[in-house]
């Protein structure tokens, strides 16, 4: 199979999938050990990555540095969020507890508190002093310096939040649901939606673009939706007829000009525009 993409990939200008080494193994070891699939893929401010497995196992790439992984959990990890200018990253579980590693700062959880829907995601302030996470329902909760400017909790969904992502100020926010429905908070601007399209598959994450002038959205089955300033630069659709794992996410570039797309297997990334020029 992965012979098969690395073909497919060279032909569209994209690097070959990435063998992610969990922490504490040694280069060249296997993936992630373990039936637990990926779920959540994020972004440094320099040139790299964190994939999150549901175990929260940590694969990295490029400049990110693995730093530790939870023990026994509560409830799986659901998301990733990489720690800014440090060499740290935090972990929230679907229950809201937040584990942190290297340079991210523990601001608080939800580990505690009953919720009326679990958690699917977060997003880091861009000074990495805070934190929020999102419910299914778009409810959202803001931890150390991270404001909150509104959420979708007392609303009627047509389908469930299923990410977030933050302005560069930190002055705002973006929720997108699995039908491509977009929410805005703070300053952050409205530039389109999936909401009154049919989809071939649900749309599973988003990312901003490094100005804040637009975003992209990745379904189930690799398809990229961009708009604002975002380019297409490339989707990891499947060729008909040849089947993938499910997309579990989608993270840019520093400089907006490419992203990477993560799998629920632990060992496959694909990358487009500049993001398939990292070294390793």
């Amino acid at each position: 199979m992965a012979r098969r993409f690395a073909a497919l990939f060279a032909l569209l200008g994209v690097m070959a999938p990435i063998v992610l080494v969990c922490t504490g193994q040694a280069a060249g070891a296997d993936p992630c050990p373990g039936p637990s699939p990926a779920a959540s893929i994020a972004a440094t401010t320099g040139m790299g990555f964190y994939v999150a497995s549901t175990d929260g196992c940590i694969g990295t790439a490029g400049d990110a540095v693995a730093a530790g992984q939870p023990g026994a959990l509560a409830a799986p990890i659901v998301g990733v969020a990489a720690a800014p200018h440090a060499k740290g990253y935090w972990e929230v579980a679907s229950d809201g507890g937040i584990f942190t590693y290297g340079g991210a700062r523990f601001a608080g959880s939800l580990g505690w508190l009953h919720l009326n829907q679990p958690i699917v995601g977060m997003a880091a302030t861009p000074d990495g002093a805070g934190y929020w996470l999102v419910a299914r329902d778009g409810g959202v909760f803001a931890f150390g310096d991270a404001r909150f400017f509104g959420s979708t909790g007392a609303i009627r969904l047509n389908q469930p939040i299923v990410g977030m992502a933050a302005t560069p100020d930190g002055a705002g926010y973006w929720l997108v649901a699995s039908d491509g429905g977009v929410f805005s908070f703070g300053d952050a601007k409205f530039f389109g939606s999936t909401g009154a399209i049919h989809l071939n598959q649900p749309i599973v994450g988003m990312a901003a673009t490094a100005d804040g002038g637009g975003y992209w959205f990745v379904a189930r089955d690799g398809g990229v939706f961009t708009f604002g300033d975002a380019p297409f630069l490339g989707s990891a659709a499947a060729v008909p007829g040849t089947p993938q794992p499910p997309v579990i996410g989608i993270a840019a570039t520093p400089t907006g000009k490419g992203y990477w797309i993560g799998y629920q297997a632990n060992d496959q990334i694909d990358a487009f525009g500049d993001a398939a020029t990292m070294q390793f």
